[in-house]
């Protein structure tokens, strides 16, 4: 099947060896009570294999709701899957899942839910700090909370559990360019994901909206880590296209993201990004 013909949100591609593989949240309702995720292979980012399923959520237990933004980071030579799911108690929160191979079968891996129990959370990615210290980057939701945030707390070692308090990084209200709303309004955030630039520097890309556009923003931090102050940079979309992940295409850097924003419209994007003095461009 052709890349046009994928109808998902949030996708997130792994390259292993010479093949590519694409994950994503099913866009049918929004991805709710969709019994899980799918892999798609390809070998040239445009032709791709009818999807496979990678994780059956029901056969867990874990299709209570949503099944959001499935990542696949390799770590320690096994394949895990962080994703969205909603929790006993009816909030959303970040599961950790582990296959010995990237198109799966993924099961259960995580204590649980690796966010705070009380909070409602989604869109985990992994972190590797420059010491080999693995963090969860995270949103807590608008939902509960009105202003967005992101934050990250320090995992094990093995990916279980966390090991420390969630750390703020900054809220939806924050860019100097985010709208200025009515007190009561909400700032979304979402999709946050991690890059090293050429340079050294770490970025920081996530969403939310501008102008009532979904929109992929980039901030960077101060000191080269997941502790520094983030400072926002000029977003890189804001005309109905987020939630991204940066990966390497031969020696391209590629940003893939959803557009629309509209159930049942989405579809994977590929543009290639330039690096340039620790900031993103689209080429």
């Amino acid at each position: 099947m052709h890349l046009s013909d994928i109808n998902i949100r949030d996708p997130f591609v792994l390259k292993e060896g010479d093949t590519y593989y694409l994950y994503g949240t099913r866009a049918k309702d929004f991805g709710k009570g969709t019994n899980g995720f799918d892999v798609y292979l390809s070998a040239d980012l445009e032709n791709w294999s009818e999807p496979k399923e990678c994780f059956n959520s029901e056969k867990y237990g874990f299709n209570r709701e949503v099944n959001w933004a499935p990542e696949v980071h390799k770590y320690r030579g096994a394949y895990y899957m962080f994703a969205t799911f909603t929790k006993e108690n009816g909030l959303r929160g970040v599961y950790i899942l582990k296959s010995d191979n990237p198109s799966g079968e993924f099961v259960p891996h995580s204590d649980g839910a690796v966010t705070p129990d009380e909070w409602e959370c989604l869109d985990g990615t992994l972190y590797i700090s420059k010491s080999g210290e693995p963090y969860l980057v995270f949103c807590h939701e608008h939902t509960q909370i009105i202003d967005g945030t992101i934050c990250y707390l320090k995992l094990n070692e093995d990916l279980t559990k966390a090991v420390s308090e969630p750390v703020l990084i900054f809220s939806g209200s924050s860019p100097e360019w985010a709208d200025k709303k009515e007190e009561g309004e909400h700032y979304i955030t979402d999709g946050p994901f991690m890059y090293r630039a050429e340079n050294g520097d770490l970025l920081l890309i996530w969403s939310t909206f501008i102008n009532h556009q979904y929109s992929q923003c980039i901030a960077k931090s101060d000191n080269g880590e997941i502790d520094g102050r983030f400072v926002h940079l000029p977003p890189l979309i804001t005309d109905d296209g987020g939630h991204g992940m940066i990966f390497n295409s031969d020696e391209k850097r590629m940003l893939t993201f959803h557009s629309p924003n509209k159930t049942n419209y989405e579809r994977p994007v590929f543009r290639e990004l330039e690096d340039i003095d620790g900031n993103l461009k689209i080429k």
